[in-house]
């Protein structure tokens, strides 16, 4: 999901986690993915970006390199020589491949970004499970399905859990770390100092529906939709009072306009199907009606509000 921060500062690097994880394998070269493999080498780490589309990986590397450019201005501000070297020596710490099995096979932590399929999920698992070292931790960056039936098919659960970032991740602050039933101590440690490593702020947390930002968010867009649909407000007075009655940034019609009505009906409908007691993750016909319409919010144009495509 999309949320909104600021940039942080120079990134960190503890010699703890430089000692256990010094090479991160990301799966899925989408928006996501990419954000994650530049974040681990502004850190200092060596990282492969893999997809089996090799037309992805040439745009996330020209997505990458403008990003690491306007990042490293405002982080040397003042010195262009020494943002051009940062921008450089981060970008050259990326590799790509087309091939996730030979990716992994001297990597210590791979980090999956790819669709939200927990059948397609499995099937990359296991066979990196049979590839990857022994000592190799895996993480999902899910944000709606469930770490332990993510995990279900490797034989290292006890190396498993959920590394969740947000969107962009260059300039998103926030880590959520997701402790699986299986997950040791060690592990989790492991994935708490590598989240600070790579200068994210890390909260922990365990394997419940949506972890947390999600777990609160989605339903408060979704109890505001439902608002809306009983005729008890218009979209405009429901964003206005959020904004200045809650302090938020942006309303809860604008935000579901932003991350996408389709995003926020796949995971209402993926949790009113695991949960089907759960009144909050029933469906919503407005919500139904504007996505089978193809009214998906900003990127298509139109969802609740109507937008200028640029």
């Amino acid at each position: 999901m999309i949320q909104f921060g600021i940039i942080g500062r120079k990134f960190s690097s503890s010699s703890t986690v430089q000692s256990a994880i010094k090479n991160v394998t990301i799966i899925g070269g989408g928006l996501m993915g990419s954000g994650i493999a530049q974040v681990t080498a502004q850190a200092g780490q060596d990282v492969t970006l893999v997809d089996v589309n090799s037309d992805v990986l040439a745009k996330s590397q020209k997505s990458i390199s403008n990003s690491l450019n306007k990042i490293s201005k405002k982080i040397y501000k003042d010195n262009p020589q020494e943002a051009e070297k940062f921008a450089k020596e981060a970008f050259a710490r990326i590799k790509i491949s087309t091939d996730p099995v030979s990716a992994v096979k001297e990597t210590d932590l791979v980090i999956e970004a790819i669709v939200e399929n927990l059948e397609v999920k499995h099937s990359l698992f296991q066979k990196l499970d049979n590839a990857a070292p022994a000592h190799t931790i895996f993480a999902s960056n899910t944000s709606s399905l469930s770490i332990n039936e993510i995990a279900s098919v490797v034989k290292r659960k006890d190396k498993f859990g959920g590394l969740h970032f947000f969107n962009p991740v260059p300039i998103m602050r926030l880590l959520e770390v997701v402790r699986g039933m299986d997950t040791t101590d060690i592990t989790f440690c492991t994935m708490m100092d590598w989240g600070k490593s790579v200068g994210k702020t890390c909260v922990s947390c365990k394997d419940t529906p949506g972890f947390i930002v999600n777990r609160l968010l989605v339903p408060y867009i979704a109890e505001a939709i439902r608002l809306l649909e009983r005729g008890d407000a218009s979209a405009r007075d429901i964003d206005i009072a959020m904004k200045l009655g809650a302090a938020y940034p942006m309303g809860p019609i604008e935000l579901a306009d932003y991350v996408g009505l389709d995003t926020t009906k796949f995971i209402l409908d993926g949790w009113a199907k695991k949960y089907p007691d759960q009144a909050l993750f029933r469906p919503i016909p407005t919500l139904n009606k504007l996505v089978s319409e193809g009214k998906l919010g900003v990127k298509s144009g139109e969802g609740f509000y109507k937008y200028e495509k640029k």
